[in-house]
């Protein structure tokens, strides 16, 4: 058996292996592109001494992409690590059972009515997906809620994903009765563009994630019993359907926000969740920080590839992410 010190230090080795990987994709990330900035010229503009054309692009382009496209794949991923922790299922995923869907089909029907741009509203967006994910999603519990056996996780997934390819057909539906224009923002979400890269975008995310992320490591222990057994959890003293209501309410919360803004993005919250437990193991405690920076590296590593494999628009990184992500998703279903 693994000594607790043993498990620090080789929880301290990969965190501190993480953040290393983040930053180096950071810094490939300003530096290529079309108006490329040598690592010579990046740093001096970081610093206040580029030219008005280097400040623009790195200023106003790259790093607000960079940051949402980093904020929004930790907070898949740890909506991903709470999924999978409630329903004991390593297949859950809030855009494989629906979420994603959900605040979609909002979005969507925001976006179509509602009389402004919707960049007008960018710290609104995410209120408006969590309202269509909640519902999605109180629709999900009630088909999977039994009075004799309560919640069954596994009955939770499955709903999940008719809702989720249900909603997906809803949104086809309204994009075949609005104008091209908007038709091309719908479609952008639905492929997964990070659409939302501007300072707004950064600023309205980030707070889901700062308060949402120590609530999770505090229910750490809660969440470690319930993927266990529902009977070790009672036993402990834990209210089952209490418990999850309210972690299933932060799991949609925090992957709302994240889609709002990067569009329907799927796997993430899959395979970040599953890497780190192989990594670190199962306990909460230790994989949801390792989770959350893989999720973070793996979204920004799929948008900073993808936006550069083609000329000029390049590839959504929600296309890139599910390149990766169907085999691996084929590959767990095979496994379990």
């Amino acid at each position: 058996m693994i000594s607790l010190n043993a498990r620090s230090r080789k929880w301290a080795v990969v965190f501190i292996a993480m953040l290393l990987l983040i930053a180096a994709t950071i810094i490939v990330g300003m530096s290529v592109g079309s108006g490329a900035l040598s690592i010579n010229r990046l740093f001096q503009t970081l610093f206040g001494y580029g030219t008005m054309k280097e400040n623009l692009v790195l200023f106003s382009i790259r790093l607000p992409r960079i940051a949402v496209t980093l904020l929004a794949g930790m907070a898949l991923a740890l909506s991903g690590a709470i999924l999978q922790g409630i329903t004991r299922n390593d297949l859950a995923d809030p855009g494989i059972i629906g979420i994603n869907s959900g605040a979609g089909v909002a979005i969507s029907v925001f976006f179509l009515y509602a009389p402004l741009d919707p960049k007008s509203f960018a710290y609104m967006l995410p209120i408006v997906a969590f309202l269509g994910a909640i519902v999605t999603v109180a629709l999900i519990y009630l088909f999977s809620y039994s009075r004799k056996t309560g919640l069954q996780p596994e009955k939770l997934v499955l709903v999940g994903i008719g809702f989720a390819l249900a909603l997906s057909g809803l949104m086809i539906v309204l994009i075949s009765s609005t104008d091209y224009k908007k038709v091309d923002f719908i479609a952008q979400w639905l492929a997964g563009n990070i659409w939302g890269a501007d300072w707004p975008f950064v600023w309205a995310l980030l707070p889901w994630l700062v308060i949402l992320l120590p609530i999770t490591l505090y229910k750490s222990n809660v969440l470690n019993l319930l993927a266990m057994d529902e009977a070790v959890a009672i036993g402990a003293g834990v209210s089952i359907n209490r418990s999850r209501v309210l972690l299933l309410g932060m799991a949609v919360a925090i992957a709302a926000a994240a889609v709002a803004v990067t569009g329907g993005i799927a796997f993430v919250g899959l395979m970040a969740p599953h890497i780190a437990k192989a990594i670190v193991g199962r306990r909460h405690q230790y994989y949801v920080p390792i989770a959350i920076l893989m999720g973070g590296w793996l979204l920004l590593f799929a948008d900073t590839i993808g936006r550069n494999l083609i000329d000029p628009a390049g590839i959504p990184a929600g296309i890139m992410v599910a390149l990766i992500g169907g085999p691996y998703f084929l590959y767990l279903l095979l496994k379990k």
